[in-house]
């Protein structure tokens, strides 16, 4: 398996008898990835095309379900014997109210026939159901694996589109909901097949009258449910929306309560989360009102008074009538319940197999989501030199967010993207690594296009240090060598001194066996640190960083900053920037606006020729001179003499984590985020 890349985002029901779902949030669908011309396109309307689900859904238990069917088949068929047992061993035993001889040898044999048929109901019965369930618990492995194999296999662009939400109902929901029809539907099934179809062809025989009685309640039941059913069904899409809409009111009313409590807007806040409770207990009270009279009806005829009652009855009436002698009422009175007792089982099942076909459905289609394409013949980059020539990529097939790019990035120099916010630099540095593919043009890394490297060569040679940081819970040592399982301890540690995160990680409880989020709980900057450290030790010769440092305060941005220039010697970087002054000494500047390169060169140049690039600078450095104000004991300098960030002239040493004062970099400081603004993404 290819070693994943430095990103910093790493890790990261029951049923009523009236057909209403009793409970089960269901996670929202999020974007699936279509196709075009051999690129993802990851849109919300997108229909997955092509079949890549590769063996069938239940190929690891195939065989097995058989052998469920087969031990079901004759579980069922022994399980009403005993019934006709008593039948027949009554009508042997008759004439001895009379006097008359019996046949003792018949006695013992309907006797051994109706004990030794039990014992083979108990046996099969129970050898289903542990089959059964070691089968479920078989697919349930196969399926997690299959898909965890499936998302290593997914563009990256797809996990940039919120999909965890999707993950966590695949991986867990979905696949556990096929319990029900492994575990459960299988043998309920059956068994409410076969047992009333035995008892009713033994009752035709006996006596067709009283057989077609016993039928009475079943037939109602069917109708009913029938009835219940064509008012349930249309409704449960309406139920899904409403619960995806409660679930997001409540997630939003408890994310932002912090906010709307600090600007004394908590009412206002609660008001959407109050509509939509108020709205689904509605939804499901009146759904509950238009279906419960028929599933009362159907579990009142079905009810074991009413049937005894009902065929009680008509056995005094057949009597009665002389159509039947007493010893023939009592098949009916014993196997009429049998007529009716299964379908209580597959009404109550009802719920979850919708829910298990729905997540069978949702399986197939996940796996058959398009994965990257590897190529037929790997080719491997000689230098760490990043390229695009012609590129033009938009996430729909019929809106282009990126136009005729053509740029170089030659190795051991820095390249800083910065412009508007939406301009487009985040997806154009993302094509890199093959988060997406372009739909024009070439992406190439050392002369080669991303689309002939393997994946994992592609993610050895392109690492990421992102804004958003994600560490795994587990230990810190774990977090840092995540993309190098095999690293040494001394690289470990020299990586975290260079990414300036060496101390904080000793201060910890268990040093680098703490665990984050148990021993230990890291700063937005720290943990940003911890990413670069990871970045560091993955060694990768190009790297994309998309602001590393944009949630830093000043002394957490020196240490990062630190950490990065360590990170720009003999390697490759491409940097997203919104604070203008860390890429002020980068090698090229490239402005981008509307998709397009509007400006490139260095900051001298930019600064003085007219363009963009000096209206943003101007805009900029006024607010971060205010921002320095109140720092001036800090001996940070002013001016606008440019500050030096990332560049070859930066001259940072890995050092102590004193944070300035350690290698000196006079335009460390934050900016407010009214000029984040301005210069934009």
């Amino acid at each position: 398996m290819a070693k994943a890349p430095t990103t910093g985002i790493e890790a990261n029901p029951a049923s009523s008898s009236s057909g209403v779902p009793t409970s089960g949030v269901p996670v929202s669908d999020a974007p699936i990835s279509g196709t075009r011309t051999g690129r993802v396109i990851p849109r919300a309307d997108a229909v997955t095309g092509g079949n890549s689900t590769g063996p069938g859904l239940f190929q690891a238990v195939r065989g097995r379900l058989g052998v469920i069917a087969a031990l079901s088949l004759v579980g069922a068929a022994t399980s009403i014997f005993p019934l006709i047992a008593i039948v027949e061993l009554a009508r042997t035993l008759a004439p001895a109210m009379s006097g008359q001889s019996i046949d003792e040898d018949k006695v013992w044999w309907i006797v051994g026939a109706a004990a030794g048929a039990l014992i083979i109901s108990f046996v099969t019965a129970g050898a289903s159901a542990l089959v059964s369930h070691l089968a479920d618990n078989d697919l349930q492995l196969d399926l997690r694996q299959r898909v965890v194999e499936h998302l290593r296999r997914l563009p990256l662009g797809w996990f940039d589109r919120g999909s965890s939400g999707l993950v966590k109902k695949v991986v867990e929901d979905d696949i556990s909901a096929l319990h029900q029809l492994i575990a459960h539907a299988i043998q309920d099934f059956i068994t409410s097949v076969t047992v009333p179809v035995i008892a009713l062809v033994y009752l035709l025989t006996v006596d067709w009258r009283l057989a077609l009685v016993s039928l009475t309640p079943l037939v109602a039941a069917i109708i009913c449910f029938a009835m219940m059913m064509a008012r349930s069904t249309p409704r449960y899409e309406e139920y899904d929306a409403s619960l995806t809409r409660l679930s997001a009111a409540t997630v939003e009313y408890v994310h932002g309560i912090a906010v709307v409590k600090a600007f004394g807007q908590v009412g206002r806040s609660h008001d959407r989360y109050r509509r939509e409770t108020t709205s689904f207990a509605h939804f499901y009270d009146e759904w509950n009102r238009d279906t419960n009279r028929f599933a009362t009806a159907g579990e009142l005829v079905t009810s074991p008074p009413v049937v005894m009652a009902l065929l009680a009855a008509a056995a005094a009436g057949s009597i009665a009538a002389e159509w039947v002698d007493p010893i023939d009422t009592l098949p009916a009175l014993l196997l009429g319940l049998g007529l009716t007792a299964p379908l209580g089982k597959l009404e109550w099942s009802a719920q979850f197999l919708r829910e298990g076909f729905k997540s069978r459905q949702s399986l197939i289609q996940f796996l058959g989501q398009p994965t990257v394409t590897e190529p037929d013949e790997p080719r491997t980059p000689a230098d760490p030199q990043a390229s695009y020539d012609q590129v033009s990529f938009g996430y729909e097939a019929d809106f282009q967010v990126l136009h005729d790019i053509t740029a170089a990035c030659p190795p051991g120099t820095v390249t800083a993207l910065v412009g508007p916010s939406g301009s487009g630099k985040t997806t154009l540095a993302r094509l890199l690594p093959r988060f997406y593919d372009a739909n024009a043009g070439r992406v190439a890394i050392g002369q080669v296009d991303v689309r002939s490297i393997a994946s994992g060569d592609l993610y050895r040679q392109v690492g990421f240090v992102f804004q958003d940081v994600y560490p795994l819970r587990a230990s810190l040592r774990d977090n840092i060598r995540l993309t190098r399982p095999d690293a040494t301890e001394d690289e470990v540690i020299q990586a975290a001194q260079v990414a300036q995160i060496h101390d904080r990680i000793m201060s910890a409880p268990r040093g680098y066996d703490s665990v984050l989020g148990e021993d230990v709980v890291l700063s937005g900057g720290e943990a940003q640190r911890l990413t670069i450290a990871r970045a560091l030790i993955t060694d990768a010769p190009l790297l994309v960083l998309d602001e590393a440092t944009a949630f830093a305060d000043p002394d957490c941005e020196a240490a990062i900053q630190a950490g990065l220039s360590a990170l720009a010697r003999q390697r490759t970087l491409l940097v997203i920037a919104h604070r203008l002054h860390t890429i002020a000494k980068a090698d090229q500047i490239l402005v981008v606006s509307e998709g397009r390169i509007v400006e490139r060169g260095q900051h001298e140049d930019l600064e003085r020729a007219g363009g963009l690039y000096q209206d943003m600078w101007q805009r900029y450095e006024p607010s971060r001179e205010s921002s320095r104000e109140p720092r001036s004991g800090s001996g940070s300098g002013s001016g606008s003499e440019p500050s030096r960030g990332l560049g070859p002239e930066s001259g940072l040493e890995p050092g102590p984590e004193s944070g300035p004062e350690s290698g000196r970099n006079p335009g460390l400081e934050s900016e407010q985020t009214v000029a984040e603004s301005e210069a934009g993404r």
